[in-house]
């Protein structure tokens, strides 16, 4: 068994098939979409270092980043926005982007191993795997796809909508964010089905601001 930073690549299929890791970023959040990312490996070009992205430096995220997308097989990020999210609930949203990334890939898996305890529905077979971005190294290419896609997308948000510190929590319920919502009120980013911005909503409607 080869092993790589913790990472078991026996949790994956026969090296004949090709194998997408997948895994999402940005389901606790209060504002902003779920990101997504399927990434096909190439077992010929190896990246030292892979591991769940959010045990990673954000310099070292950004440096995998490139060597991912430089090197895998096929990658491909996917979303599903904030209206999804509402209309759907997280979940859902969440499987449906991660169905949308698998979809994305230039390349056919023939299985798809999917981050956490639940697989979306997918043309090939998937295998759930708990706690998988610490332990598939395909999974993990995707994790720090998707976390560094999103969290770039944050410090955008944070030029966007000043005050909120979206930038550095982002989007998290952190204290700074409750109180910056309670304050200055939700965003158009900001996801109408989660209590804390339903309540903020409800607050600016009882006082005749919206």
């Amino acid at each position: 068994m080869t092993t790589q930073m913790g990472l078991d690549f026996s949790l994956v299929a026969e090296a004949h098939e090709l194998v997408a890791g997948v895994d999402e970023v940005g389901r606790g959040p209060l504002c902003g979409a779920v990101v997504t990312a399927a990434v096909i490996l190439d077992p010929n070009r190896p990246i030292l270092g892979l591991n769940d992205s959010k045990k990673l430096t954000e310099a070292r995220r950004e440096k995998l980043f490139d060597e991912i997308c430089e090197k895998a097989l096929s990658w491909h990020i996917a979303r599903a926005e904030v209206e999804e999210i509402d209309e759907l609930n997280i979940l859902h949203a969440t499987m449906l982007a991660m169905q949308r990334a698998v979809e994305g890939l230039h390349i056919t898996p023939k299985m798809a191993m999917i981050d956490g305890n639940r697989c979306p529905k997918l043309a090939m077979p998937s295998e759930a795997v708990v706690k998988g971005d610490s332990k598939v190294p395909a999974i993990a290419a995707a994790s720090i796809l998707a976390k560094v896609s999103r969290d770039r997308e944050m410090a955008a948000f944070e030029l966007i909508y000043p005050g909120y510190g979206i930038g550095g929590h982002k989007g998290y319920p952190t204290p700074v964010h409750l109180e910056a919502l309670a304050r200055l009120g939700p965003t158009p980013i900001h996801r109408r089905s989660f209590a804390p911005v339903r309540l903020a909503y409800e607050a600016r409607e009882a006082l005749g601001e919206l």
